[in-house]
């Protein structure tokens, strides 16, 4: 029989019970335990009683330790425990969450300073803390862990072996609102490098620990002033560009959707908005440092607090994750009324970039107010599915059926398998696709084949076959990496790790593999190899080869000796030869002539879109090249675009906000790398003060305030020529314009930076020169230089670069008497 209800009348029924569950909610009075004490104590509006009256709990025995000089009375004691001991607890309901905190104080107890210890936290199967070692402050930690049928639950405290014993000074274990999260629904799953797909049940799997929770526009909220004890922090150390960004007030009706048990009204009825009529940048980014490799759920919490009445369901404003993936966020459509909060969901990989990033940004022509009210960052702790509830029939019967169930899963998967796999050839053989091998001179090293290659990049039309002499085998890729060895490995990307291996012919290259999970894949794989099939430049990384065999993607490249620019200007953990002023113009000029090439060598010509001083790299003579162009745009050089892709702290703010992807992005964040080099600090520092955090909007303020020696690496400050530092720092002002019209192309960058290393080669026992009409000067040569072809890494190379003269062309024609 059909349903005769409607959607809307769904919706408001759905309402109604969410409202109904989470009104009868009330905080349980247990558990909070004051450990390693028979007294009870009121402490941040609640009672915490003494662990040896134990009235509703037990644990194991421990020992009492006191603290004389403590910062508050809840921590004057502490249970300590030189072996694994635990509490076990009982919740008042089940299929539910549990919230749990963790009071740590560390003191000195029977010689041994507490602050040294190490040891595990686990709950119920989840290991919560590994290796934990408190320091010496005061340290609250905050989880949410789901809880199934069975309503007991364990809090284990292990030390880490030979370590000091584990310690816990409060214990605060209650029963969270059911709905907190909500079971059986999906998730947009995200990366560094936009959306992955959709990922759903995360609350039955996963453990919650809250990273971060951001009170955005409003101030810090304690756990007197939350419902559920949570603290809130403001969101202003944070921020990256404040400039578009204004703090908003308002009122919140809790009617329908978010409650005060998702987020309290003093995270509702604050938000940063961005400014009406912002000009330049129509966005606002948070920067968050994670841990690299993990997951995690991101909510967003919005409230339009400053509209009246019904919006346009229609309206929306986005909200980005990494500047990568877009989420349109529509107030109307989703509550109908303002003023009525609600959140968003998204499960996000940090992979290897150690930070997390969110933006909200207007829609072109849509009026709707752009605001974020809070935001909380919860890494997901997977458990090991191991619960120490006792052994009985029940149990055991449960894990037969367990084990049942997977083992007809995966012999149903297998089957699935062997059926794709069987069709998956049948078509092949149709279609005809052939791979001939064809033997090659191997002069010692390996045989390669010719494969015929159709590829779609990045949206575009298909590309024409190429024949690509260029194919390894897998087990020539073994052997020169003696089978992957973790000791010949040289860095980590977005793509995987990268080896240093040996061909047969005794040449050193460097192997990049393909790793799931990396954020980059198959697209990633096939556009480098186009965009390197298709150019050749003795400032571009040259690709020798790669493989595609058993479903691997391996990319062979010439070896690098002396690693990144960024190695040689502030990573204090490699043993590197610090650059001189005059070298690190040299690698900027090299740099500047392989991204030019980049932009003008071949017909449709490429924008790199993932310039930085990482992939900027360097050989045993520290001549620079241009790496890794998996995320390179072929062709359309000025195009809008449907998702934005590069490194934080190097996005172009125009591509950002505009999605308008040109060449002038690439001279954007060059322009960062060019003040990674002066500075010697990353583009993007989250240690920092938040004013300092962003390179490029510290650096141009400094410079702007007329302090410029105030930004330069102490290592090379007194090598300048002023002459050069000011010639310099003009062409680092013009990249890092807002807006591409009013950057330079990368000839005139080449152009600058080569007049700049000219005027240091001087010796001038003058005062410095005025540089007010170089330009003129610079424009009027131009035209009397004749253009010559690059030198090429190899002889057979079909490209010729003539689009730039040469330095000693530019300067034989210029009388520097004559341009001061």
């Amino acid at each position: 029989m059909e349903s005769t209800l409607s959607f809307p009348l769904i919706i408001l029924f759905h309402a109604l019970s969410l409202v109904s569950s989470q009104s009868q909610y009330t905080l349980p009075n247990n558990y909070f335990i004051n450990c390693g004490s028979n007294s009870d104590i009121d402490f941040t509006g609640k009672i915490f009683i003494g662990d040896e009256n134990r009235p509703t709990f037990k644990f194991s025995k421990g020992s009492k330790a006191v603290n004389n000089n403590p910062v508050s009375d809840i921590y004057q004691t502490a249970r300590v425990f030189t072996k694994k001991s635990s509490y076990e607890l009982e919740a008042d309901q089940n299929n539910t969450f549990v919230m749990v905190n963790l009071h740590f104080s560390p003191f000195f107890y029977n010689g041994i300073e507490l602050s040294d210890s190490e040891f595990d936290v686990s709950v119920s199967g989840f290991l919560l803390l590994s290796n934990f070692n408190v320091g010496n402050s005061t340290v609250i930690k905050n989880f949410i862990i789901p809880i199934g049928e069975e309503r007991k639950f364990t809090i284990e405290f292990t030390p880490s072996s030979g370590s000091s014993p584990a310690f816990i000074n409060a214990i605060e274990a209650f029963v969270t609102p059911s709905d907190l999260f909500v079971h059986d629904t999906t998730s947009t799953h995200v990366s560094p490098l936009g959306k992955i797909g959709d990922i759903g049940s995360i609350s039955s799997y996963y453990a919650f620990n809250p990273v971060y929770r951001i009170n955005v526009g409003g101030q810090s909220i304690d756990t007197e002033r939350d419902t559920l004890r949570r603290t809130w922090i403001p969101d202003d150390p944070f921020i990256i560009k404040s400039e578009p960004a204004e703090n908003v007030t308002g009122s919140v009706n809790y009617d329908g959707w978010a409650t005060r048990f998702d987020a309290p009204a003093d995270v509702y009825n604050t938000a940063k908005r961005l400014k009406p009529n912002s000009s330049s940048v129509n966005n606002i980014t948070w920067s968050f440092m994670v841990n690299k490799s993990a997951m995690y759920l991101v909510r967003a919490h919005f409230c339009d607090i400053n509209s009246t009445g019904l919006n346009d369901p229609n309206d929306a404003f986005n909200f980005f994750i990494y500047g990568q993936y877009g989420e349109p966020i529509k107030p109307g459509d989703t509550v109908g009324a303002m003023q009525i909060p609600f959140y968003h969901d998204f499960v996000v990989d940090s992979v290897d970039s150690g930070f997390v990033n969110v933006s909200i940004g207007s829609i072109p022509n849509i009026s709707q107010p752009v605001l974020l009210n809070g935001l909380e960052i919860m890494e997901l702790l997977k458990g090991s599915g191991v619960v120490d509830i006792g052994n009985n029939g029940k149990n055991n019967k449960k894990v037969y059926i367990v084990v049942g169930c997977v083992l007809a899963g995966l012999v149903f998967v297998l089957l699935i398998g062997f059926f794709i796999g069987f069709k998956y050839k049948k078509t092949k053989s149709m279609v005809g696709t052939k791979t001939e091998s064809n033997a090659m001179p191997s002069n010692g090293r390996s045989s390669y084949t010719s494969i015929n290659i159709d590829f779609t990049v990045n949206n575009m039309s298909p590309i024409p076959n190429l024949n690509l002499n260029l194919q390894f085998r897998f087990s020539d890729i073994l052997q020169a990496t003696n089978n992957f060895d973790e000791k010949l490995v040289i860095g980590k990307g977005g793509f995987g790790k990268v080896y240093r291996g040996t061909l047969p012919d005794g040449k050193t290259v460097a192997v990049k593999r393909g790793e799931i999970g990396h954020g980059q894949g198959w697209p990633e794989f096939v556009t480098e190899i186009m965009v390197l099939s298709k150019i050749r430049h003795q400032h571009l990384v040259t690709l020798i080869g790669y493989c595609d065999e058993r479903s691997e993607m391996i990319l062979v490249y010439e070896y690098m000796e002396k690693g990144t620019l960024q190695d040689h200007l502030y990573d204090t953990n490699k043993d590197v030869v610090k650059l001189s002023w005059s070298k690190r113009l040299e690698i900027c000029i090299s740099a500047t002539r392989g991204l030019h090439y980049l932009h003008t060598g071949s017909d449709a010509g490429i924008i790199h879109r993932d310039v930085k001083s990482t992939n900027i790299l360097l050989n045993e003579n520290y001549i620079a090249k241009v790496a890794d162009f998996g995320i390179s745009r072929l062709g359309n050089l000025e195009e809008s675009v449907m998702d934005i892709k590069g490194s934080f702290g190097y996005l172009d703010p125009e591509y950002i906000s505009c999605m308008k992807l040109t060449q002038k992005s690439d001279v954007y964040s060059f322009g960062v790398v060019l003040l990674e080099v002066l500075c010697a600090r990353p583009a993007l520092d989250n240690t920092l003060p938040q004013k300092e955090a962003n390179l490029a909007d510290w650096a141009l303020k400094r410079i702007k305030d007329g302090m410029v020696e105030k930004i330069i690496d102490p290592y090379i400050v007194d090598q300048i020529n002023p002459n050069s530092l000011r010639k310099y720092v003009e062409t680092v002002e013009r990249c890092l314009k807002n807006t591409g019209d009013e950057r330079p192309s990368m000839i005139d960058v080449l152009w600058d930076l080569e007049y700049a290393l000219k005027l240091q080669q001087m010796v001038v026992d003058k005062e410095p020169y005025d540089d007010s009409t170089m330009n003129t000067s610079l424009q009027l040569s131009m035209s009397t230089i004749d253009r010559l072809p690059s030198k090429c890494n190899d002889d057979d190379s079909q490209v010729i670069d003539t689009s730039f003269p040469s330095e000693s062309q530019v300067f034989s024609q210029l009388k520097m008497d004559e341009a001061r």
